[in-house]
Parts: C-alpha cells; structure tokens; sequence
C-alpha cells in the first residue's frame, strides 16, 4: 500500500516537473514574441519622428513670412497700406 502511495506521488511529482518545464518554454517563447514585436514598434516609432520632422521642416518652409508675402503680392497683387491710412491703436 504504501509502495502504491509513493509511485503516485513520484508520478504526480513527476507531472509537475513536465508541466512546469512545459510553462517555462511557453513563457520564454511568448517573451521572444513580444521583444520582436518591441523592436518593430519602436523601428516605426523612429520612422514616424523622421517624418515628423521632416513635415514640421516643410510646414515651416511654406508658411514662412516672406514665401506668404510674395504670394500675396505676386498673385494676389497685394500692397502695403500707404502709411497715412494706417492707424495704431492703444489700450
């Protein structure tokens, strides 16, 4: 009987042992999986700050002062106010 009762207690023992080594390579496979999904985020993240900045570059380049001037004078055919016509205004 109790040679019964220690068979099933290296058995169940045994289990245990398979089961817990079984949830440590689940457990390192699904780490891989999300470090390798980690690097691919932050390699688009550093795609998109490229273009951010290139866009905010660009964004600066056409709404720059002068470049609005020009075209409100070229096509537009805008002109300064003589300066008798302007008026200041004070608080």
């Amino acid at each position: 009987m109790l040679k019964v009762i220690g068979m099933l207690c290296v058995g169940i023992l045994l289990l245990a042992v398979v089961a817990s080594g079984v949830a440590v390579v689940w457990a390192r496979h699904q780490d891989r999986i999300a470090f390798v999904e980690l690097t691919r985020l932050q390699s688009q993240r550093d795609a998109l700050n490229v273009e951010f900045g290139r866009l905010e570059l660009e964004q600066a380049t056409w709404a720059s002062p002068s470049r609005i001037e020009a075209i409100a004078r070229g096509q537009l055919g805008m002109v300064s106010p003589p300066a008798q016509s302007v008026e200041m205004l004070r608080e």
